[in-house]
């Protein structure tokens, strides 16, 4: 049974359903942080999907392509430190958040022009219906979801334990900022990380090339890398930028690129599934 949201459906019938004898993947945030309840991504901890209790949590979309693209370098060369800046697409907030975008682009573009918009960018009145504060078009919002503990959102906290969790261990020091943009469908993250062991990015776009889930799209030469308006719609994690920091010991950056409905949530708990039942 793969149950969706993270709105009290798991919490009210998974426990019933685990009785009947099935195993819940839930796709919401209730059970990720309980200690009896696996955390899975197939291609970074499948096995620990084995010592479930009946539930399975499937991690947030934003934490599921970061750990996909660095899970092999963890097992390569260690990872010290992680620094992850979001762009998240508004599908990742539902249906009424895409139509929100929709529907003030549409109005921008419609009742206005170009002076007007770069005079007055926030043209557009949200209502009770609106899925953000704010207005989406032709905007960026540094929220995703409620603020926490030293000013992070629950979103960037939900990176932060769910690696740790994931990759089963707190000693990687990991920050995030997580930001909403005008995009339809596939969240993109710039990520910066220091491995303990130094590795050169032709060797990271080598390892990477070889890992179960994850495609490198990385010409600079070309102009080619991952971009939302490409890879949605797949299921794999995008990776490109691939680029030694020239001023820090064994800092890399990677850009990651991913369909946040695809593998950032029911892909994910589908593979899952398919894993319980020796499908992959």
């Amino acid at each position: 049974m793969i149950l969706e949201g993270d709105k009290g459906a798991a919490v009210t019938f998974a426990k019933d359903a685990v009785k009947c004898g099935a195993v819940v993947i839930d796709n919401g945030a209730d059970f990720r942080m309980c200690k009896d309840v696996p955390l899975i991504v197939p291609e970074v901890n499948a096995e620990a999907a084995k010592k479930h209790k009946g539930i399975i949590a499937n991690p947030n979309c934003s934490t599921i392509q970061m750990v996909t693209a660095l899970a092999p370098l963890h097992r390569k060369v260690g990872i010290k430190r992680i620094i992850a800046s979001t762009y998240q697409a508004v599908s990742g907030a539902g249906r009424s958040a895409l139509n929100q975008l929709w529907e003030e682009t549409g109005y921008l573009l419609k009742h206005s022009n170009l002076e007007n918009v770069l005079e007055n960018p926030m043209l557009c009145r949200t209502t009770e219906q609106s899925a953000f504060n704010y207005q989406i078009a032709f905007n960026a919002l540094a929220q995703i979801g409620s603020f926490k503990e030293f000013d992070y959102t629950t979103e960037e906290w939900k990176m932060v334990h769910e690696t740790h969790k994931i990759f089963n261990t707190k000693k990687i020091k990991i920050s995030a900022t997580c930001i909403r943009v005008p995009v339809l469908n596939a969240h993109s993250e710039s990520i910066y990380l220091e491995t303990l062991k130094p590795i050169s990015p032709a060797d990271v776009k080598k390892l990477l090339s070889k890992a179960k889930g994850v495609v490198v799209i990385d010409e600079p030469s070309k102009a080619e890398y991952p971009m939302p308006a490409k890879v949605s719609g797949n299921d794999d994690v995008f990776v490109g930028r691939i680029r030694k920091d020239p001023f820090v010991k064994n800092g890399l950056w990677m850009w990651v690129v991913s369909d946040n409905l695809r593998k950032g949530a029911a892909t994910n708990a589908v593979q899952i599934a398919e894993y319980l039942i020796g499908k992959r």
